[in-house]
């Protein structure tokens, strides 16, 4: 268990990049600037981070931890019997949620921005989701046509791009929640993915 201290800092540098990332490109942040801004020493961010990438890193961590709790909410308000199709609406929901409320992150991992956060962000969610695709009675249950790891990529990309292009649409949160949610609804019924 980290002490408080440590948290502390660990929090600071990361709200800080997070911050500094809406007026500058991720790879345009310097440590110099970033530990100026968040008035801690170099060497205090070098005893917890390699570099950048490894607070980047961090930040994704924190994220799939929020993800999860969410998505275990979603599992406990709405899916009681388990259902397959509803399982990953509720993995959808989390992501979608957690995209909008984490926002000034996620804001910057749009491919345009920052193709390193922007691969990073795809990286994160195919592995998430996989792994829950490979999850064992899941994947029995599925009789999936493909690999879990193609499964999940055609899912991972398509909705991911879906969500960014229905942002550019200025589609409203509740809107693309409903639409991507069809989609995936519509995708998992059908037998595009599944055999029957």
């Amino acid at each position: 268990m980290e002490d408080r201290r440590i948290k502390k800092t660990k929090r600071a540098l990361k709200n800080t990049l997070i911050e500094m990332m809406t007026e500058l490109p991720f790879e345009q942040i310097s440590i110099t600037a970033l530990c100026d801004r968040a008035e801690i020493s170099r060497i205090t961010f070098y005893s917890h981070y390699n570099d950048k990438y490894a607070l980047v890193d961090d930040i994704f961590q924190d994220m799939i931890r929020k993800g999860n709790e969410l998505y275990q909410k979603h599992q406990a308000e709405n899916n009681p019997e388990h259902d397959l199709v509803q399982n990953y609406r509720n993995v959808l929901y989390a992501i979608v949620e957690l995209y909008y409320t984490e926002y000034a992150f996620f804001s910057q991992t749009i491919p345009g921005k920052s193709p390193y956060l922007a691969f990073s962000f795809y990286n994160y969610v195919l592995k998430t989701v996989e792994s829950y695709t490979t999850k064992e009675g899941i994947k029995q249950k599925l009789k999936l046509k493909y690999s879990p790891k193609k499964t999940a990529g055609f899912l991972c990309y398509g909705l991911v791009g879906f969500i960014n292009e229905s942002h550019a649409e200025t589609d409203s949160v509740s809107e693309i929640m409903e639409e991507a949610s069809g989609l995936l609804t519509d995708l998992l019924t059908s037998d595009v993915l599944l055999e029957r």
